[in-house]
């Protein structure tokens, strides 16, 4: 069976979804759109707030996809709404600074500025009032004031919030405003067609566009895709492909585009991450409430890391805390004495950090953790402990350190007993959920994949809007960037179909 449209976009997350949206007036002129979402649509009632449930609703493989060394573990969305659904709603500007150090031809910070403006007024970000702040991210902030340490809350796309702290496995409540309710309704209601449980298989030029081979599945959950379960031909004059910084990159070399774009999946990047934990000896606020309200860049220019609140589940928790045994135990068991701290380190771009595809064109990560991201996994340890320290806990987890838990009384020995020494990958768990790079914009087709308007080289009809389109990583949480290139990309695969419809008339 074949379809055919005058544009479709692959994916529907911050990039997918904001394009959907910019495309979605040409549907009132009589030309079709689509979005091919490989994940499922779930129903109201489906977002149950059961971590093990939600993780294997929402993420590909549960939430546990491994990089190739498996030293690493990545985090990212298969839904109606991509990872939209399944981040905490930080909604950053990029800083100018990293702009500049992107150096793309044609970028320019303040256009980037503007846009991720807007698209935070349609997504209602907004800080929380200080009612909202729970002991978790209030113990943290007031902790940096203490030590002069700089620190900020997160700006946050909210409405109703009602604190279940279930942000990363979809909110419970329909608090969140991502691009599932903000951006894809409205280009629905304006149109276009999204068809769920739809993965695009592969891309082939053909005439002037091309023609996609999607295979459309049941997933069991969810609403049923608009599609019935089988294969489909799709012939497209434009796509614009927003499936992610793992699985855009993986689709062009499936597609066989690798060999004219020699930087395809190559300069990847991904925030790596440690998940840090402290205890206290009463119980304080942490779980109820939103879990990602302050963050500190006191050390991102001399150590390259960030430090961010966060709260994780009893799940995630347990696996991200080095050791075993009673020790362990005394720590997940008591999750209501817990505070916890996200560390990211700012990773630099590198040719051979990549994304390949396997023997049956799934995606493969080829990423290694260099030196200097481990020493700032060092150094954000012994930040994160002297942070937990000054916030009152009587006793920390560092996971490069020769003890499972540091009590206060051994505070001034904290750099001899973190050190380089025990941080080791296997040992230590690392994992990601910021997937940059893959499809970089730059000049030429020598050492980048797109311009800097998402449109690939040598491929006029095709275009790139999400992470993948980063050069280097955002130093920043990536959501409201993703969200303001998308917006350029499509603007230009609008002005391109226009283009065609004033030469052909």
């Amino acid at each position: 069976m074949t379809e055919r449209f005058d544009a479709v976009v692959i994916g529907s997350g911050a990039g997918g979804g904001t394009a959907a949206k910019v495309l979605s007036p040409l549907c009132k002129d009589g030309r079709r759109v689509a979005v091919l979402e490989w994940g499922p649509k779930l129903r109201e009632e489906e977002f149950t707030g059961r971590e093990l449930e939600m993780a294997g609703r929402l993420y590909f493989d549960s939430g546990g996809f491994l990089t190739k060394d498996k030293s690493m573990t990545l985090a990212f969305a298969k839904a109606y709404g991509g990872s939209t659904v399944v981040y905490t709603g930080t909604s950053l500007v990029i800083p100018k600074e990293t702009v500049t150090r992107w150096a793309v031809p044609g970028l320019e910070w303040e256009d980037l500025r503007r846009r991720s403006e807007k698209y935070a007024g349609e997504n209602n970000v907004h800080l929380l009032g200080p009612e909202a702040i729970n002991d978790n991210n209030r113990l943290f902030f007031d902790a940096c004031r203490t030590l002069g340490w700089r620190a900020a809350q997160f700006p946050l796309n909210l409405k109703g919030c009602k604190g279940s702290g279930m942000c990363n496995m979809g909110c419970p409540n329909a608090a969140k405003q991502g691009t599932h309710r903000v951006q894809l309704p409205e280009a629905e209601r304006n149109g276009v067609l999204v068809v769920t449980n739809c993965k695009v298989e592969r891309i082939r030029p053909r005439g002037r566009g091309a023609e996609l081979g999607v295979v459309v599945s049941s997933s069991g959950i969810g609403h049923p895709s608009l599609w019935p379960p089988g294969r489909r031909t799709i012939e497209a004059d434009t796509v614009i492909l927003s499936a992610g910084a793992v699985q855009s990159p993986a689709l062009l070399l499936r597609s066989g585009f690798g060999a004219g774009l020699p930087a395809l999946g190559r300069y990847f990047t991904a925030h790596p991450a440690l998940i840090l934990a402290a205890q206290h000896e009463n119980p304080i606020t942490n779980y109820h409430g939103h879990p990602k309200s302050y963050y500190c860049d006191h050390f991102a220019e001399t150590d390259g890391f960030l430090l961010e609140t966060c709260m994780y589940f009893p799940f995630t928790t347990a696996k991200s805390l080095s050791g075993f045994g009673a020790a362990h135990e005394a720590f997940v068991s008591r999750m209501d004495l817990l505070q916890m701290i996200l560390v990211l380190a700012l990773d630099e771009a590198e040719r051979d950090n990549r994304v390949t595809i396997g023997p049956n064109g799934e995606p493969v990560v080829d990423y290694r953790l260099s030196p200097k991201t481990m020493r700032a996994f060092v150094s954000a340890m012994r930040a994160s402990a002297r942070l937990f320290f000054a916030a009152g806990a009587r006793r920390v987890h560092a996971p490069a350190s020769a003890r499972f838990i540091i009590d206060k009384s051994a505070e001034m020995d904290l750099d001899t007993l973190i050190n380089e020494g025990y941080m080791q990958t296997g040992r230590v768990a690392v994992s990601s959920a910021h997937l940059m790079g893959g499809c970089r914009m730059g000049e030429s087709a020598a050492d980048s994949v797109t311009d800097a308007r998402g449109r690939v080289h040598g491929l006029p009809w095709l275009y790139v809007a999400d992470a993948s389109l980063f050069p280097r990583c955002s130093e920043v949480n990536p959501y409201l960037t993703v969200m303001a290139l998308a917006d350029r990309a499509a603007e230009a695969a609008r002005e391109r179909i226009a283009s065609r419809e004033r030469a052909a008339a």
